[in-house]
């Protein structure tokens, strides 16, 4: 499992959460970023990530790469399309990379 991710993406103090994903380069939008990458997960927990397959079955990653650090926004700068990470719009240097997890996580 290659678990490396572009090296212009950084890990660092989030003002969402914690530790949050960023850019050191400007970003266009539609650009790959990379894969969210881990071992198959069966229950929720902290850095699993659920995707819905064609047939509608949903399956788990427990994340070992650090796409596992994306924020949720619900005006997010990127998006997953399966467990693929790609921009939704050109993103600037030093801006930290979030998706819309779905729903509210500061409501769960």
């Amino acid at each position: 499992m290659n678990k490396k991710l572009p090296s212009f993406l950084y890990v660092t103090r989030s003002t969402i959460h914690g530790r949050g994903l960023f850019t050191r380069t400007d970003i266009e939008e539609e650009e790959f970023l990379g894969t969210y990458m881990g071992r198959r997960a069966f229950e929720n927990h902290s850095h699993v990530l659920w995707t819905e397959t064609e047939d509608g079955r949903e399956i788990g990653r427990h994340g070992q790469n650090n796409l596992r650090y994306l924020n949720h926004s619900t005006d997010p700068c990127c998006e997953l399309y399966g467990f693929d990470l790609y921009a939704l719009r050109d993103i600037v240097a030093g801006e930290e990379l979030t998706i819309d997890y779905g729903y509210d996580p500061a409501k769960e």
